[in-house]
Order: structure tokens, then C-alpha cells, then sequence
């Protein structure tokens, strides 16, 4: 590595760790603003409030990263370019191209190691930041969900129309057992006005049972008062997973609720925008740079310093989020394919640095 790189990579690098470290302060600050009378109203010890945000800091982070490297790479090149360093280096005989080279390297393992980051620690935090605002900000107090659909077995689709966590118990369910050799004809359907689960036994009770068996030229009645059911495969933590919000699970468990979702027939959509998202926003760093950077490289002689690099910074990233919402919009009304969706702003973008990596001076 010749000296000219390391010492490009280490300017990156550390406006990377001040741009994200002065951005997540800002953040905290203004969010601490506004949660302030919750935190007093509740009597949140000052010991929680640090550790409700140190909690919330891997979202931000997340969220301020693609800022971070932007910023870092226009206020480089712009700084470079003022201090006439820019100069000796195209006199040197070195391209823009070669230039940028250590900058869109290190943008690349930000970006993998922001799709480790996003996908797995983030979720992670969240759970903590949400436990923490139901336990002292009386938020969400009782975990609960309706309209769950999902698939116990290949032949058995369960549906429930309200989870109540904290006792533990569903209310109005209904399950639903298909033949073996033909999905299509329904062979028995267990309807209950409420079931609770037993942890004792790891078992389903139901109450006001009616059992329904088909066959091809009858149908028989069942009623019972209570009826123990131990043939179920899913659990009060399993029903909790499934209602969890996208942000609090990870990679892994998108993945999971998306083909469970796909296998019982519902509207997948969100999930997977959700799923791919990771991905894409990930690479916004990435992309974000390549667009940005020859910008800032292209002019030897850049005005405005500092205050120019923070507001060609700033249009650029309400540009990028501006158009996510947009497409966003697009793809959970259906409108736009929920990989498109999330890929969208970034192929944007990319085309944008594509023509101003042609267009840039050598």
C-alpha cells in the first residue's frame, strides 16, 4: 500500500468516526428532547435513560452511517481539493479514478459489515429498547396481536383472532386439517372460543370446542366444554415471534416469517420490503460515495470549505430518503415488486454516479 492510500484511508476513516460520532449526539439529544416529560412523568431513573439509549445507539448508528461516509468523503476530496493536494496528485500523474480508489474500498467493507450490523445487532438492541419503554414508559404493556394466520403443519393452517400474551391465551380460533394426498379437501376443522396454554404440560386447553370431520358424504359434530389439545407445534413465544415487529428481528427471522407467510397465503409484501431493505440500505454507503465523491474531487479549486461540503451532504441524503419513501410507498401498495421497492433508490443513485464517474476530469 503506498503511503499516498494509507494516508487518504486514515483522513476517511476518522471524519467516518466523527461524522457517525457527532451525528448519533445530535440525535440522542433532540430524541431526548422530545421524550423528556415521558421520562419525568414515569419516574425513569437517570441509570435507565443511559441505558435506554445506549440500547437505541445501534439504530442510529445504522441509521446515520450512509450520512457518515458521504460526509467524510465530500469534506476529504473537498479538503484535499482547498489545500491544493488535489492538484499535486492529478500533477503526479494519478487519476481521479485512482484518487477515489482507497475511499470506495473502505465504503465496501462498511457496507458488508453494515449488513451484519443492521441485520443482526440492531434487531437485537431494539428488543432491549422496546422491553425497556413497556417496562418504564408504559408502552405496549400487553403484547397482543389479531388475525394471525399461519401454517402448523403442511396439512394444518391455524387462525386466531386475538393473542393476549400476558395471560398466555387466544381468543376465537380456528384450526383447519387438510388430506395429506389433496390440499385442497378440508378433512376435519376445530373451531374454540378460547384456548389457554398449559406450560406445564406444553399443552393447548380449549374451551366451547366444536370438532368437525369431513368426509366425502358426510359431515360429523363434536362439542365439548373444555378439550386438552397436544398435537399443536406452536407455543404463546412462537405466536410473540410471529406478531413481532420487522425491526425488532433479524435476518434469519424475516426470512423465516416470509415463507411461513407465503405458506399460509397472506400478504407477504412489507415483510419482504422490510427483508431486502436490509440489504439495500446497507449499500447506500456504498452507492451514496460513488455518486458523491466526484462532486466534491471533480473542481480543483472548491469554495466554501467546510459549510459547502455539510450542504451538498445534507441535499444529497433528504434526496435519497425522500425518494425511499416514495418507493416505499409504492411497494407496500402493491404497485412496485418489494425487491425493486428496496433497490429502487439505490440503482437511482447508481445511475446518477455512474455519469458523474464519466463525466469527472482526469
Amino acid at each position: 500500500m503506498k503511503i499516498l492510500d494509507k494516508y487518504i484511508i486514515k483522513q476517511f476513516v476518522l471524519t467516518i468516526l466523527f461524522g457517525l460520532l457527532a451525528f448519533t449526539l445530535i440525535f440522542v439529544i433532540v430524541d431526548m428532547m422530545e421524550n423528556l416529560d415521558d421520562f419525568i412523568d414515569q419516574n425513569v431513573p437517570a441509570g435507565m435513560i443511559f441505558q435506554y439509549y445506549f440500547v437505541f445507539a445501534p439504530e442510529i448508528i445504522k441509521l446515520m452511517t450512509p450520512v457518515a461516509v458521504l460526509f467524510s468523503s465530500l469534506f476529504t476530496a473537498g479538503k484535499m481539493s482547498n489545500l491544493n493536494e488535489l492538484t499535486a496528485i492529478k500533477s503526479s500523474g494519478i487519476s481521479l479514478y485512482r484518487f477515489m480508489t482507497p475511499m470506495v474500498i473502505v465504503t465496501v467493507f462498511v457496507s458488508l459489515f453494515a449488513i451484519y450490523f443492521g441485520g443482526y445487532v440492531v434487531p437485537e438492541a431494539n428488543q432491549y429498547k422496546a422491553e425497556i419503554e413497556r417496562s418504564y414508559l408504559k408502552k405496549n404493556l400487553i403484547f397482543s396481536g389479531s388475525n394471525i394466520f399461519f401454517q402448523d403443519l403442511y396439512n394444518r393452517i391455524v387462525s386466531i383472532h386475538f393473542f393476549d400474551s400476558f395471560n398466555n391465551q387466544v381468543v376465537k380460533v380456528s384450526i383447519q386439517t387438510f388430506d395429506e394426498n389433496d390440499l385442497s379437501i378440508m378433512t376435519k376443522r376445530t373451531d374454540a372460543q378460547r384456548m389457554k396454554f398449559d406450560s406445564t404440560k406444553s399443552t393447548w386447553l380449549a374451551y366451547d370446542v366444536v370438532n368437525r370431520t369431513f368426509s366425502r358424504d358426510k359431515e360429523t359434530y363434536e362439542y365439548f366444554g373444555i378439550q386438552e389439545i397436544s398435537n399443536l407445534n406452536f407455543t404463546p413465544g412462537d405466536l410473540e415471534s410471529k406478531q413481532q415487529k420487522p425491526e425488532e428481528m433479524t435476518l434469519s427471522e424475516l426470512n423465516k416469517l416470509i415463507d411461513d407467510q407465503i405458506k399460509a397465503g397472506t400478504d407477504s409484501k412489507r415483510v419482504q420490503i422490510e427483508y431486502y431493505s436490509r440489504f439495500s440500505f446497507a449499500m447506500a454507503s456504498f452507492v451514496v460515495v460513488l455518486f458523491g465523491l466526484p462532486l466534491a474531487a471533480n473542481t480543483d479549486k472548491r469554495r466554501g470549505g467546510l459549510a459547502l461540503q455539510f450542504g451538498i451532504n445534507i441535499l444529497i441524503t433528504f434526496i435519497y430518503l425522500g425518494t425511499m419513501q416514495i418507493s416505499s410507498a409504492f411497494g407496500k401498495n402493491g404497485a412496485l415488486n418489494p425487491i425493486l421497492t428496496a433497490w429502487l433508490v439505490n440503482l437511482f443513485f447508481l445511475a446518477g454516479a455512474v455519469i458523474n464517474l464519466l463525466k469527472v476530469r482526469q
